[in-house]
């Protein structure tokens, strides 16, 4: 089991910031972030591994970096250069059955363990 509590959302105007954190009460080698705008499916934002390798999607790529930091089981998301087309809930995610070294999922069905979500709104 791995629940998890994320935080940190809330309105900026774009071109701002905001950080994400989601608290992990157990260790996942695989963690990621998701988001989910009104009337859209859920999308996969970026990965990171258990050795800090991380993926991106392209929408996002030189604007969030996802860390963690696994002695806190804390993972994060820092988004920079905020859209408008950014506004969604954003999701954490843990896969537990990752193995050490294991190259992340980025589709949702990789995913067991999911957050409740922290709304993001980007103003123009």
């Amino acid at each position: 089991q791995v629940p998890l509590v994320e935080s940190g959302g809330g309105s900026v105007q774009a071109g701002g910031s905001l950080r994400l954190s989601c608290a992990a009460s157990g260790y996942a080698n695989c963690m990621a972030w998701f988001r989910q705008a009104p009337g859209k499916e859920r999308e996969g934002v970026a990965t990171i591994d258990s050795h800090g390798s991380t993926t991106y999607a392209n929408s996002v790529k030189g604007r969030f970096t996802i860390s963690r930091n696994n002695a806190k089981n804390t993972l994060y998301l820092h988004m920079n250069s905020l859209k408008p087309e950014d506004t969604a809930m954003y999701y954490c995610a843990a896969d537990p059955s990752a193995g050490f070294g294991a190259r992340c999922w980025t589709d949702q069905v990789g995913y067991s363990f999911w957050g409740q979500g922290t709304q993001v709104t980007v103003s123009s």
